[in-house]
């Protein structure tokens, strides 16, 4: 209940603010304004007149309203409150025809808001002058009117209204009409009879004048024609027109002007112009202009299709009198048809053995030009073994002119060219394809004279050796080839078990796998054969040459490899570099590159000391040998072969550098083998015996090769071909692929004193080898024409046969005159056959085998035929069985002949076997098989009743194809009362006998009839229809001389307004009424009338806010003009179609946020177009929006606030205001109306989060970024806008701003330094948000500052200690089991974490299966139980790794004896590779003695080899040629390292504290596999292992020392 008591009170109070809001509305003021004032005049003075402030008249913002318009025609002076005018206003447009004219005007005034009506009153002034539709009336009346007839003239029309518009009118004077005006209805009244032939028009002026003052007027001339009676028909110039017309003129060529006149005048003078009775056929071809009579080219004309051309011309007045003229027109040829050329006979194909002068066919020509136009001259192009000869008329023999040969040309395509005697002259041609066919009469030929492959060793069986291909220039099968291996032997097997050929591809491939140490290359024969009959054959040899691959390794007879005794040489301590301390010999069982072999250390003790070279093997001093050199070096060497893949082996050399075996304190194999001191005693033994034999070998080797040096020609008398696959650079390969031009074949000489390959160069493969750019190919001038010296083919044409060639011989000539007479002997004399036209197919014309006395059984063999000239078809055929001619075709003599009066058709009868040509003329006779006809079935003719006796009318006569008797010969006329036919030398007209009346009878249908001379006479009829016309002497009446009617505006287009009627008592033309609008403004535009049933239709848009009401003027005119006229009202009734339109008066925006409920922030005006209920408007906001309209003075609102705005909520309004009408259906439209909220400081920065967390890795740098805070202020612009800044503050007795920094934009933090976890791991800032307002606000937020650990510290070894050179030893006991703890490593991590998180691995020791340790205890365990043959001293090296990323490690060393007590090792010595043992030393001198004089006495033995060797080199090689010695194979360096090695080779010497040489380990290539600089070779105090051994991986202990 309190809710309703609070709405009812709300209720009053709206009524009561819409009560005071009433009382501004005062009474109206009332001003009376001519129309047509200037702009600025002065209306009246509003502020005087309704008691306004004129000092307050500005801010209450005056304006004025003009109801239903958009324009503002007047506007307030706000200085002196004058209403004055700001458009030009025009009483017309603004109320049209309405005698009062009253503009009702709203005055609104703000602040307090006041409504004012103004009704403006527009007086009319005399501004517009009568005015009639036209200037000019045009008037047409018959002379034949009576006197006192009236004819309507549209009245002028004046915009203006009362005594200001059309008063009076004045006719000037004349002699035949007077003026009638009766309510405002103004008529012509015929006073007196006209006379065309005494004047035929008349103008008259006529005057409209209304009351204004001053006077105003507006003139119109109406120009009377005065129309004449149809009594005259057109008259040619000429019966006959005749033309001359060339033929393909072109369309639009005038051919002939027909003229004709028609003694009447207007539409009866007027003669248009027609084709009569003619053909489709020339109505196509011609046209003729209706007005002028000019006949003109419209189609092709074609004079082979039509000769001439005869057509009827018709003349036709207005009213339908006609007459009729001939026009003949002749066509000239013109030279417009190109010969054609016919081939009617070929022999195809022609064997090629064809002798010359054979016919191979028969060519006709034809053109279908005239006279010299068809003349002929037939042509062959040029170098081709074919001619035309002439025979008969337009027929040409093909004859051959040489021999033919298909190898060489196996098609002819030959172009005939005939060429008229026309100007210009046209030619066309035709191509004969012409096929030479094949006989054997080719061999195969193989593309080479021989053929070579080449093969390796081992190939598979089955594989392509290579291809042969043997050409046959023949065709098909005479062309085709099959292949074969011909019998024979290879070393005594058949060839079929070496090698297979595929018969249809000419491959051969390998039947087994072939060994080049057994058989380096044999040759097989293979015959290519034709399928021809018989067929041919050739044979070819093919050379198979089988090349060597690398299948063995090199061998190596010193130093044997074999044994486990080691071949130890001595070298002096004085030798100096490059001296010769050794040599390694070697050999390889294959040949050629395979064989050559380079020799290489892969490994040495000192490395800078020794060279070997890479092609002798002799190892040669790179330096002086110096004291600090060991006495043992160690030397690896690789021997390996020029083969792809290569193949090698290794062996080792022991060199001692000691000048004697004495200064060796004991002989020591040097092995990575420790021996036992057992074993002493057996060594020495070993090392004398192998000593003594190896002593005894070298000896026997050395007679050996002594022997082979005195007669190596007794071992290799014979030179072995060896096909290298390999060539040095610039040399080509063996197949010619290379650069040279050639293959080269070597000789290859061993000898007892050397084991390398000498090779001498003899000669080249190919000395009387076919080059490879000249195969064995067939060109034309193989097969020579016998006919060569034949001429050009003999010209036909009898310019051409004038201006023979001057190559021809007389007797040539004499054959060529002879043969031309005699096929003109051929052509025998004419036949005639006469028949009559339209015969049945199959009837018989008449015998010409008879008449011609041809044999009936050789006529088919002659192949007769008959050809019609100038047509394509085939009317007759002959009767191969009978030798009669018959008829195949319908014969019609007009389509072949026409008019013509004798038809006759020519044939010629073709008989080959010999040629002959028979002429024969067949005479079509004419039958009666065509009805007369004319054009029409129905000829309608129109003639006025007022036509007087004895008048002519011309009828087209009618048309029979038939000639002569059979054509029209009479007419007749049905009998009746009025007309009578004359018929004068093929002219047909109607007589009018008796005067026509149309009242009595109105139409008159008279039948014609045409007759022909034929037996059976046939006929033709026509029905000629007469219509009556009748005189114009009445104008149109309409039923009503006001029409009404009422509209609903927006009726659709083609709605029924209303339908006027007007009579005519005329008929026909006269009787004819149109309809149309007479004098009308745009209402035109609106409506339409239909001419014919003058309905009034909807045409374009009705708006009744744009017109309430239309008036028209509808003029009703007949055929000839007379015209009459009615009004036409028209009332819209008005429609609910316009929208209401809201306008935006007024407007506060934007509006404060503080402001106060109830606050006006905008005024609103709502208009409608629409009238009384429809006008009538309600409006409405949206709802949820703290606004509302309150009505104030008529169709003003005043939009005021309902609550209190916040611009943080919602700091836009988009107010939709909804207006809708009370029409049916009701229209409503809306306005958006965009109102922002204005903003003021009421709101502080607010943090997204209550604190914020930042991460960051210790080791961080200055000035990277720890975390972003970020505060919002919903304010707006300067309100809104955040400022960052850091508190003051302190962290670990540090100014905060030390630390951290912020940016005051952004409120990103950055780091001032760089922070360390293990001195800070955390920190606390305080952020400030400040925003820009005034006074401005701010908050405050917490910021912790989190710092990772990073993985920067290495594990550190506390046990055992690494520092030092003392090593930390540990006993175990002989009978620990597996799994006890001997020992534990001790780590620690400075970081925090998963980085302190440690693990232990072994990555070294002696016995790896022996120790273990745990991964995360580091307890060194044993994994099994201890046992007898496990070494004493063990040496361990652990890793401890942290789990950082990345992980950090560090290494230790750790040193176990297996003993129980100490007692048990005989003495602690430093761990080393060179443990040296008293007990042998004097075993070990001996030894050394031994070696060291065996060594010396074979370096004695080799130097006096050597010497001798280097006397006499070229009585081993007495053929051989020098090979340049600055060649080395790919891939083999030069002694002085400038070859093809790519880079020198680094080493890597470790010095220890526990030894006293140098130990050398081999690396790599610096840019192959070179050891990365943290991954180096360490050597410890306990590696046992020998100097040559296999040296692992191990963690640095020494310092490295790099050589290269």
């Amino acid at each position: 209940m309190e809710n309703k008591g609070l709405s009812s009170l709300f209720l009053i109070l709206i009524l009561a603010s819409f009560i005071v809001s009433l009382h501004p509305v005062n009474g109206d003021l009332r001003y009376s304004i001519q129309e047509e004032l200037k702009l600025k005049s002065v209306v009246g003075n509003i502020a005087k007149d309704l008691g306004l402030d004129l000092r307050t008249l500005s801010s209450r913002k005056p304006r004025v309203d003009f109801e239903e318009s958009r324009k503002h025609y007047c506007e307030i002076n706000l200085s002196s409150g004058d209403l004055i005018t700001s458009e030009r206003i025009d009483r017309e447009s603004l109320c049209g025809k309405k005698p009062s004219c009253v503009v009702n005007v709203d005055l609104v005034l703000e602040n307090p808001l006041e409504l004012h009506r103004i009704n403006l009153l527009i007086q009319d002034v005399n501004d517009n002058f009568p005015k009639f539709r036209e200037n000019l009336m045009e008037m047409e009346i018959s002379e034949s009117v009576e006197k006192g007839n009236r004819f309507s003239i549209e009245e002028a029309h004046d915009a203006d209204v009362g005594q200001n518009a059309v008063q009076s009118y004045n006719l000037q004077k004349n002699n035949n009409f007077i003026l009638s005006v009766d309510n405002n209805k103004v008529e012509l009244v015929l006073e007196n009879k006209l006379d065309r032939e005494k004047q035929q028009e008349l103008n008259l002026l006529l005057t409209a004048l209304d009351g204004g003052s001053p006077q105003r007027s507006g003139t119109v001339v109406i120009h009377v024609t005065v129309l004449d009676a149809n009594d005259n028909a057109p008259v040619f110039s000429q019966d006959v027109y005749k033309a001359s017309l060339p033929e393909n003129s072109p369309p639009g060529t005038m051919v002939v002007h027909v003229r004709a006149t028609d003694a009447d005048d207007g539409v009866n003078g007027d003669v248009t112009y027609h084709f009569g009775h003619a053909s489709d056929e020339n109505v196509n071809i011609f046209s003729i202009d209706p007005k002028t009579g000019v006949i003109r080219v419209s189609g092709e004309i074609d004079f082979e299709e039509s000769k001439s051309f005869d057509m009827r011309i018709q003349a036709k007045d207005a009213l339908g009198l006609t007459s009729y003229a001939k026009v003949i027109i002749d066509i000239t040829d013109e030279n417009d048809n190109a010969p054609v050329v016919n081939l009617k006979s070929l022999t195809n194909p022609v064997p090629e053995n064809v002798s010359p002068g054979t016919e191979v066919g028969i060519i006709n020509v034809q053109d279908r030009d005239s006279e010299k136009n068809r003349q002929v001259r037939c042509s062959l192009q040029q170098n081709v073994p074919f001619k035309l000869v002439p025979s008969i008329k337009n027929y040409y023999s093909l004859v051959t002119t040489g021999q033919l040969d298909r190898e060489v040309v196996s098609d002819y395509n030959i172009t005939i060219t005939a060429t008229d005697e026309g100007s210009p002259p046209l030619s066309s041609s035709k191509s004969v394809h012409l096929s030479v066919a094949d006989i054997n009469d080719n061999p195969p030929v193989f593309e080479e004279q021989s053929y070579s492959a080449y093969v390796s060793e081992n190939n598979k069986a089955g594989s392509t050796l290579c291809s042969v291909t043997a050409r046959d220039p023949d065709w098909r099968q005479n062309g085709t080839v099959i292949y074969s291996v011909l019998a024979g032997e290879v070393n005594g097997a058949p060839v079929s078990s070496y090698v297979s050929v595929n018969g249809d591809t000419g491959v051969i491939h390998a039947v087994r796998s072939f060994d080049y140490e057994h058989m380096r290359s044999f040759q097989v024969h293979v015959m290519a054969r034709d399928n021809g009959s018989p067929p041919l054959s050739s044979n070819v040899t093919v050379s198979v040459f089988i090349s060597d691959v690398n299948d063995n390794c090199p061998q190596i007879l010193y130093p044997a490899p074999e044994g486990s005794s080691f071949m130890t040489e001595l070298v002096p301590k004085a030798a100096h570099g490059g001296s010769v301390v050794s040599k390694v010999i070697a050999v390889d069982a294959d040949s050629g590159q395979n064989a050559w072999l380079s020799y290489h250390i892969v490994k040495s003790t000192d490395p800078g000391l020794f060279t070997i070279g890479v092609h002798s093997g002799e190892i040669r001093t790179q330096r002086d040998i110096s004291q600090s050199d060991s006495m043992k070096q160690n030397l690896i060497v690789s021997v390996k072969d020029n083969g792809q893949p290569s193949l090698s082996a290794t062996c080792s050399m022991y060199l001692l550098i000691s000048d004697n075996l004495a200064e060796v304190p004991e002989l020591k194999d040097i092995s990575y083998d420790e021996k036992n001191s057992k074993l002493t005693s057996y060594l020495i033994i070993a090392l004398v015996c192998v000593s003594t034999f190896f002593l005894t070998f070298i000896i026997i080797i050395l007679g050996v090769r002594f022997c082979r040096r005195r007669k190596p020609r007794l071992l290799f008398d014979g030179a072995v071909t060896i096909p290298g696959a390999y060539l040095p650079p610039n040399y080509a390969d063996v197949d010619g692929t290379g650069t040279l031009g050639s293959a080269y074949n070597y000789d290859a000489y061993l000898t007892t004193g050397s084991r390398t390959s000498d090779f001498k160069f003899v000669t080249s493969y190919n000395d009387n080898t076919l080059p490879a750019d000249q195969t064995l190919r067939k060109s034309p001038t193989d097969f020579v024409d016998p006919f060569e010296d034949l001429e050009s083919p003999l010209q036909t044409a009898p310019s051409n046969a004038e201006m023979g060639e001057n190559g021809l011989s007389l007797r040539r000539l004499l054959l060529c005159i002879a043969s031309f007479v005699v096929s003109l002997q051929l052509v025998n004399g004419d036949l005639s056959y006469s028949f009559p036209e339209e015969m049945k197919r199959g009837s018989i014309v008449g015998n010409i085998a008879k008449d011609l006395g041809l044999d009936l059984r050789t006529l088919s063999s002659r192949k007769p035929r008959v050809d019609f000239e100038e047509s394509r078809k085939h009317y007759c055929e002959i009767n191969l069985s009978s030798g009669d001619l018959i008829t195949s075709e319908r014969i019609d003599r007009e389509s072949l002949c026409g008019k013509k009066p004798s038809c006759v058709v020519n044939v010629d009868l073709v008989l080959e076997n010999p040629l002959e040509l028979h002429r024969l003329s067949l005479h079509v006779q004419d039958v009666n098989d065509n009805s007369p006809n004319f054009k029409k079935n129905l000829i309608e003719m129109e003639i006025s009743e007022s036509a007087e006796k004895g008048n002519r009318f011309s009828i087209e006569e009618a048309h029979d194809a038939d000639v002569g008797q059979n054509a029209v010969q009479r007419y007749n006329l049905q009998k009746n009362d009025y007309f009578i036919l004359s018929v004068d030398n093929n002219k047909v007209e109607l007589v009018l006998e008796n005067k026509l009346d149309r009242e009595k009878e109105q139409e008159l249908n008279l039948l014609l009839t045409a007759l022909d001379g034929g037996s059976p006479q046939r006929s033709g009829t026509v029905v000629i229809h007469v219509t009556v016309l009748d005189a114009n002497d009445n104008a149109p009446v309409f039923s009503q001389n006001v029409y009404k009617a009422s509209l609903p505006e927006n009726s659709p287009p083609g709605t029924m307004v209303v339908h006027v009627r007007a009579t005519d008592a005329d008929e026909g033309v006269n009787g004819d009424v149109t309809y149309e609008f007479g004098h009308a403004s745009d209402d035109v535009n609106s409506f339409s009338i239909d001419p014919k049933t003058g309905a009034i239709r909807v045409s374009g848009e009705i708006d009744f806010e744009e017109s309430k009401l239309f008036e028209m003027r509808v003029q009703a005119k007949d055929g000839l003009g007379l015209t009459s006229y009615a009004k036409v009202i028209i009332d819209i009734n008005d429609e609910n179609d316009n929208a209401p339109v809201i306008n935006l008066k007024s407007l506060t925006n934007p509006v404060p946020e503080n402001v106060s409920p109830g606050t006006e922030v905008g005024i609103i005006n709502v208009q409608d177009r629409d009238s009384e209920k429809n006008r009538q408007v309600r409006c409405s906001l949206q709802q949820n929006v703290p606004f509302k309209l309150v009505p104030s003075i008529k169709n003003y609102y005043s939009l005021v606030t309902t609550g209190q705005l916040d611009r943080e909520v919602v700091s836009d309004y988009n107010i939709t205001i909804t207006a809708t009408d009370e029409g049916s259906p009701p229209l409503s439209s809306s306005k958006s109306v965009h109102l922002s909220v204005a903003d003021i400081n009421d709101n502080p920065p607010v943090f997204e989060e209550q604190s914020y967390s930042a991460y960051v890795s210790e080791n961080n740098k200055a000035g990277s970024t720890l975390c972003s805070v970020t505060a919002r202020d919903p304010d707006w612009r300067q309100n809104g806008t955040v400022i960052y800044s850091v508190l003051a503050g302190e962290v670990n007795g540090a100014p905060v701003s030390s630390y951290v920094s912020v940016n005051g934009d952004t409120g990103v933090i950055h780091a001032v330094r760089s922070f360390d976890y293990e001195h800070m791991r955390s920190f606390q800032v305080h952020v400030m948000a400040r925003d820009n307002g005034s006074p401005p606000l701010s908050s405050n937020v917490t910021v912790s500052v989190f710092i990772s650990d990073v993985n920067d510290n290495r594990p550190q070894i506390l046990y055992p200690a690494p520092e030092g050179s003392s090593f930390m030893t540990e006993l175990v006991p002989k009978a620990a089991h597996g799994g006890s703890v001997v020992s534990k490593v001790i780590a620690v991590d400075a970081d925090s974490g998963q980085n302190a998180w440690l693990s232990y691995h072994i990555v070294k020791s002696t016995d790896p299966g022996l120790f273990t340790i745990g991964v995360h205890s580091g307890e060194i365990r044993t994994q099994r139980d201890i046992s007898q043959s496990d070494s004493m001293k063990q040496n361990l090296i652990v890793s401890v790794k942290d789990n950082g990323q990345p992980s950090l490690s560090a290494t230790c060393s750790m040193y176990l004896l297996i003993s129980d007590n100490l007692a048990e090792v005989p003495e602690l010595k430093d761990i080393s590779y060179d443990e040296k043992n008293s007990k042998l030393t004097s075993y070990l001198i001996i030894a050394l003695v031994c070696v060291s004089t065996f060594f010396l006495t074979f370096i004695i033995i080799i130097l006096g080899v050597r010497f001798c060797r280097r006397r006499k080199p070229r009585l081993l090689f007495d053929g051989a040629v020098t090979i340049p010695g600055a060649y080395l194979p790919p891939n083999y360096a030069d002694v002085d390292g400038t070859g093809t090695l790519r880079s020198a080779y680094n080493y890597d010497a470790y010095l220890t504290t526990g030894s006293r040489t140098s130990d050398f380990k081999f690396v790599t290539s610096y840019n192959d596999n070179t050891l990365p600089a943290d991954q180096t070779l360490r050597k410890s105090p306990t590696d046992f292992a020998d100097v040559f051994g296999d040296n692992d991986n191990s963690p640095e202990v020494g310092t490295p020392t790099r050589f290269t």
